[in-house]
């Protein structure tokens, strides 16, 4: 494996890790000496890349994400096509929520972050013991998008627009809106 291909490797091991990792470790797993994987991870951050070294390991300082809350609309069938077009731009679902005029806010933890996600979700659901929420409120519903940047933000908005998704504010509902 070559430096660059190692360097990519411990870049997608260090996001995916959910605690530091040492440089002894990523040393045997990529077949090279400790010193290797030290140098590496200088040349990740002289690439402007934040990883703190802690006394267990290396860590990637997790910059703050930006978010936006989107209404959309669609039917159940369209679920995969609206979820999969947001992961696929690298946003991530945090939330579904509806906003019913009696009940006010209803939310659901969602996490979604890849097509593994998506595909669980739905199975869930396909399970038949659940059904979509935005069902309460006639197809409307919102999501906490989460994204690295405002321009992949930008970028999901207007393919949730292309696609049909995106819907507009009743007169009735907040124009600020989060799920609780």
């Amino acid at each position: 494996m070559k430096g660059q291909e190692r360097r990519e490797n411990i870049l997608k091991l260090l996001k995916s890790a959910d605690g530091p990792v040492s440089a002894g470790s990523m040393a045997e797993l990529y077949g090279v000496s400790r010193q290797i994987i030290v140098s590496d991870i200088a040349r990740l951050r002289d690439k402007g890349i934040a990883i703190s070294s802690l006394s267990r390991g290396y860590v990637l300082e997790q910059k703050p994400r930006c978010e936006k809350v989107f209404k959309v609309i669609h039917s159940d069938e369209d679920s995969e096509k609206e979820l999969n077009l947001i992961v696929e731009l690298n946003g991530e679902v945090k939330d579904v929520f509806v906003y019913h005029k009696f009940y006010g806010i209803v939310s659901a933890k969602m996490d979604i972050k890849t097509k593994k996600d998506i595909k669980l979700y739905l199975s869930n659901i396909a399970s038949g013991k659940s059904s979509h929420l935005k069902n309460v409120t006639s197809g409307y519903h919102y999501h906490t998008v989460t994204a690295d940047s405002d321009e992949i933000l930008e970028e999901i908005e207007e393919k949730l627009w292309e696609n049909g998704f995106l819907a507009k504010l009743k007169e009735y509902e907040p124009r600020e809106i989060k799920a609780e």
